[in-house]
């Protein structure tokens, strides 16, 4: 009898198992737009220009490119970016005037101290395939050994925004034990090299913490909605003061099933696009949800606002 009623729960429990995974399945495969091309296997970045069109940037380890994306997901134009490299590119934003900058600043083992941000003309007016850009370097002043102690490394970026004439950081944290903290810094938006101010930190989760690495960031065109995507969730911030971003509202917004998910852009006020990387043969796709239509779940815990 007992042997029965541990068989039930166990098979209960695997059935269960079985439909939140194909619930969270579907919900995450029914946003899809389109499969993308396949030179977009390892996308980190995307941003739309104010023509409306889709640009891509690839990882680490690929040439120094960006990618012009149609509709049906293809590749249509390419423009090689002749004075950089693609050490390790994460993400992309822009400012008022349509300038694309592009983050070089992935830092997986903490052991880099000055990260590069590359400042392009806005994509409508490059005629040809090639440009060269504006080099941006920052460091940050609090980090003292490369690698830090397993305790501090929370020096990874690989998410940013443009915002009133700076540029914002978003770090993806790495520390051990993981205290789940991203942490908001700030630098300016033109060549020069920074020390990057310390603004305030969130806290995303502290469990595990591949499932809320910050991956990407996008402002809305407004600049009144920002949100950092993970791989299973945006978390949607509003109602800031100043430009501490995590000083107002936040909600979560789940995304289904887990994939490697690693840029985020807006298309319109209430337009969300994203996309994953290929991973084991699953994802290079790009997404999209519209906020009014999706579940906004309130974060009560407040971010805290210590210096590092």
């Amino acid at each position: 009898m007992i042997k029965k009623s541990v068989y039930a729960i166990v098979l209960f429990s695997a059935l269960l198992v079985l439909a939140l995974t194909l619930m969270a399945t579907h919900q995450l495969y029914s946003s899809k737009l389109v499969t993308l091309d396949s030179k977009l296997k390892e996308i980190s970045g995307i941003e739309v220009d104010k023509a409306g069109n889709f640009w891509a940037i690839n990882d680490g380890g690929n040439l120094a490119q960006i990618h012009q994306i149609q509709s049906d997901g293809k590749v249509v134009k390419t423009i090689t970016i002749t004075n950089a490299r693609n050490l390790d590119w994460e993400d992309m934003t822009q400012d008022d005037f349509g300038h694309f900058f592009i983050g070089d600043f992935g830092n997986n083992d903490n052991i880099r101290k000055w990260l590069t941000i590359y400042k392009i003309e806005n994509p409508i007016d490059i005629k040809g395939t090639e440009t060269k850009a504006e080099i941006i370097k920052f460091t940050f002043p609090k980090q003292l050994n490369y690698p830090p102690k397993a305790s501090e490394k929370n020096f990874d970026l690989e998410a940013f925004v443009f915002y009133k004439k700076h540029l914002y950081l978003f770090s993806k944290n790495r520390t051990e034990p993981f205290d789940g903290d991203t942490n908001l810094y700030k630098i300016g938006d033109h060549a020069d090299n920074y020390q990057a101010d310390f603004i305030s930190n969130f806290n995303t989760c502290t469990t595990y913490e591949k499932l809320c690495w910050i991956t990407s960031a996008a402002l809305s065109p407004n600049r009144t909605k920002l949100v950092l995507l993970d791989s299973e969730r945006l978390w949607l911030f509003e109602n800031w003061q100043g430009d501490d971003f995590f000083s107002g509202d936040a909600y979560k917004i789940d995304l289904g099933i887990v994939t490697q998910k690693e840029a985020v852009t807006f298309f319109d006020e209430n337009t969300i696009i994203f996309a994953d990387e290929e991973f084991n043969g699953i994802g290079r796709n790009s997404y999209m949800i519209k906020l009014d239509q999706v579940t906004k779940e309130r974060v009560t815990k407040q971010p805290k606002s210590t210096n590092i």
